[in-house]
Order: C-alpha cells, then sequence, then structure tokens
C-alpha cells in the first residue's frame, strides 16, 4: 500500500473513531523514512493521542468499594504496559 492509500485509510479509521487502526495505518506512513506533512503529523498526533486517551480514562471511573479499586489497579497495569508499547512504538 502506498503513502496516499494509507493517509486515507487513516482518515477513514477515524472517521469510525477506530484509532488503533489510525495508529497502525500512520505507523505505517512513518515507516516509509520520508518527513511527514503537516497533515501526516496531525494525523499521527491524533491517532496516538486517541489511543493513549481511551486507555487512560480507566483512573476516572474506579471510584467506589476497595474490590473494585483492586480490580481497576490490576486492569491499569495491564493498559500501563501496553501504553509502555503504543509509546515506544511511536518513537
Amino acid at each position: 500500500m502506498d503513502k496516499s492509500d494509507l493517509v486515507q485509510k487513516a482518515k477513514l479509521a477515524e472517521q469510525a473513531e477506530r484509532y488503533d487502526d489510525m495508529a497502525a495505518s500512520m505507523k505505517s506512513v512513518t515507516e516509509g523514512g520520508v518527513e511527514l506533512s503537516n497533515e501526516e503529523r496531525n494525523l499521527l498526533s491524533v491517532a496516538y493521542k486517541n489511543v493513549v486517551g481511551a486507555r487512560r480514562s480507566i483512573e476516572q471511573k474506579t471510584e467506589g468499594n476497595e474490590k473494585k479499586q483492586q480490580m481497576a489497579r490490576e486492569y491499569r497495569e495491564k493498559i500501563e504496559a501496553e501504553l509502555q508499547d503504543i509509546c515506544n512504538d511511536v518513537l
């Protein structure tokens, strides 16, 4: 798939709110080794911002009893590992 197809796929994924797919497409664009345009940088930023944001939202939803908090902590650790992989991926 060429660069313009990948960018178009990322735009479609954004419209469908499929940010993991959007991030994957933009990652493929960056692997081409060519400097990104402003639009491409914006798409990359939006993709990873939303991928990370969706995983961070667990922090705000865990007010309650100790059992819920423990479950949330364990799940957060799993998400933190995913975030680490995502961040390393984009770098």
